[in-house]
């Protein structure tokens, strides 16, 4: 967990910060219950139940909530529900889809990623009021990355459990707009409403816990701008980051291979034929460079290697 001290967390919430293939995960131990939001993608759902045994130590896991259900978020949730029994909150509009297990509504199919199936016990949505490590969290809409995303807020201590809406560099790419469905409006009123909530602190999806609230939101909005004015970077973003998931997921691809993988997922297929108009091996070879050139990875004997492999 990597928290500056003047940013000074209550005792009762942990930050679970994890690798960009897992969100981050929030423990709460309350003096009467415990809960953890967010679980992580299904690969690291051992090392979830691992460290959330280290930290809880005799005491049971009595709750699960999540931010949104995409992969890396929701991933451990079936292998914790069988360890502690604990009960699920989901956001509503996700419930008739997690009932029926629709893996192509739930978008795990479409991004070509894995997640374990699990069940719900309650739903939470905009306005509800959770208890969360003795603190009152207010729940509210966060769409833009996610139509049903949600943001924790605790008044009270200023925190804000932003999920993908708002890291200290930007935000979760805007998968709604890859479909056809216009959204980044959505980010934008996301990035407005966050930006009211005077929050001191920001418990984001991805990376490290941070304080300066102002400047994560200026960064975000010039994001969006560059973003907007323009769809096809969108898209070659969303393209880079789901080959990356693959990468880091899978430790390393082989080139010649690469081609046919992404015309497999349909995500990226779509892409490919309606907004960035390349063949499969040219969009092949321009990820690959993206991803050499962010040093997120290397290519070693015709195979694309992870970074930290």
């Amino acid at each position: 967990m990597r928290v500056r001290p003047d940013l000074n967390l209550p005792a009762s919430v942990r930050v679970l910060e994890r690798g960009w293939l897992s969100s981050n995960s929030i423990l709460f131990t309350g003096r009467e219950d415990t809960a953890l939001v967010d679980s992580g993608y299904v690969t690291h759902a051992g090392q979830t139940l691992a460290l959330v045994r280290h930290a809880l130590g005799e005491r049971p896991l009595e709750r699960l909530l999540n931010t949104h259900l995409h992969s890396d978020h929701c991933g451990g949730n079936a292998l914790l529900q069988a360890a502690y029994g604990c009960r699920t909150a989901i956001p509503a509009l996700e419930a008739p889809r997690v009932a029926a297990w629709d893996e192509d509504a739930l978008s795990y199919r479409a991004t070509g990623q894995q997640c374990a199936r699990f069940s719900f016990d309650t739903t939470l949505a905009p306005g509800d009021i959770v208890e969360l490590g003795d603190l009152r969290w207010t729940v509210l809409a966060a769409p833009g990355h996610d139509p049903h995303a949600l943001l924790f807020f605790c008044a009270e201590e200023g925190m804000l459990i932003s999920g993908d809406a708002l890291w200290e560099n930007g935000f979760g790419v805007v998968f709604p707009e890859l479909a056809g469905e216009p959204a980044f409006d959505e980010v934008g009123a996301t990035l407005d409403l966050i930006a009211t909530l005077d929050a001191r602190v920001v418990i984001p999806g991805h990376g490290a816990v941070f304080g300066d609230v102002a400047g994560a939101l200026a960064r975000a909005r010039s994001r969006l701008d560059y973003l907007s004015s323009d769809p096809v970077r969108n898209a070659e973003n969303a393209v880079k980051v789901l080959l990356k998931f693959l990468l880091l997921e899978r430790r390393e691809l082989g080139l010649d291979a690469l081609p046919g993988l992404l015309r497999s997922i349909p995500l990226i297929e779509r892409v490919r034929t309606r907004l960035l108009g390349r063949d499969a091996d040219e969009l092949a070879a321009w990820a690959s460079a993206a991803l050499l050139r962010a040093g997120a990875a290397r290519i070693e004997g015709g195979r694309l290697i992870d970074a930290d492999v």
